[in-house]
């Protein structure tokens, strides 16, 4: 087994998920690249190799029981899980989704990927997180889970977005729920907002890639007594 801290980035093979992938392993850790598709995962980790990351390629779709026990098997060491991977799903002009007609196969696509995939990870890692003396969990949330601002007509949140939005909420909630039912143990698990960011998911929209994985990256390395069951941004905490 490594003496090395490893992470776990989900969907890390390009965009924020690379990103935050690149930051850890700049900060000591071996990242498992977590990929739905083998070859774009080792495409991955050869660059962050050759730019001196220790980094190993996992395949893992995060909608399938199978990959995921399969990935949870093939790891030796886990302290860090970054639950990164998402979908939008089909949009409309300006990336609306208009909750009038919604497509309800879109709806399940994306709650599959957002909220059970979380899920579907989270608890196959649980065993090798309860290992690690310092486990943290971060999931990548976005400032469209807030219902405080999306309720709020002087925020600006962009397009209404029926399916991927309350996928976020949800993905909020559930942070909540696994910080309670983990309060006594030293996992500590935090939603983190990157923010609009500047990549092929908001076809490159937004802020930069490197200044987004901030606040994931800084989750993922909270000191022992840090917070747990938080969503924040790099300001500090949004409203739930």
């Amino acid at each position: 087994m490594s003496d090395k801290k490893t992470a776990l980035i989900t969907g890390a093979n390009k965009g924020l998920g690379y990103e935050i992938s690149a930051g850890l392993a700049a900060r000591g850790y071996r990242v498992a690249v977590g990929a739905r598709d083998r070859a774009r995962g080792e495409a991955a980790v050869k660059t962050l190799r050759e730019a001196g990351a220790d980094a190993f390629a996992v395949p893992l779709d995060v909608t399938s029981d199978r990959s995921v026990t399969e990935a949870a098997a093939g790891l030796d060491r886990l302290d860090v899980l970054v639950n990164n991977a998402g979908i939008s799903g089909d949009t409309g002009p300006g990336w609306e989704q208009d909750p009038t007609t919604l497509d309800l196969d879109i709806v399940r696509q994306v709650v599959d990927t957002n909220v059970y995939g979380v899920i579907r990870v989270t608890n196959a890692m649980l065993p090798l997180l309860r290992r690690s003396p310092s486990p943290r969990i971060v999931n990548v949330s976005s400032s469209v889970a807030s219902l405080t601002w999306q309720s709020d007509p002087a925020v600006e949140v962009g397009p209404i977005m029926a399916a991927y939005s309350p996928t976020k909420t949800y993905l909020n909630a559930i942070t909540v729920h696994y910080a309670r039912r983990l309060a006594d143990t030293n996992i500590l698990i935090n939603a983190a907002c990157p923010g609009l960011v500047a990549t092929d998911f908001t076809g490159y929209t937004g802020r930069p890639v490197p200044e987004a994985a901030a606040t994931p990256i800084r989750l993922a390395t909270l000191p022992d007594d840090g917070p747990t069951g938080t969503f924040t941004n790099d300001d500090g905490v949004i409203p739930w």
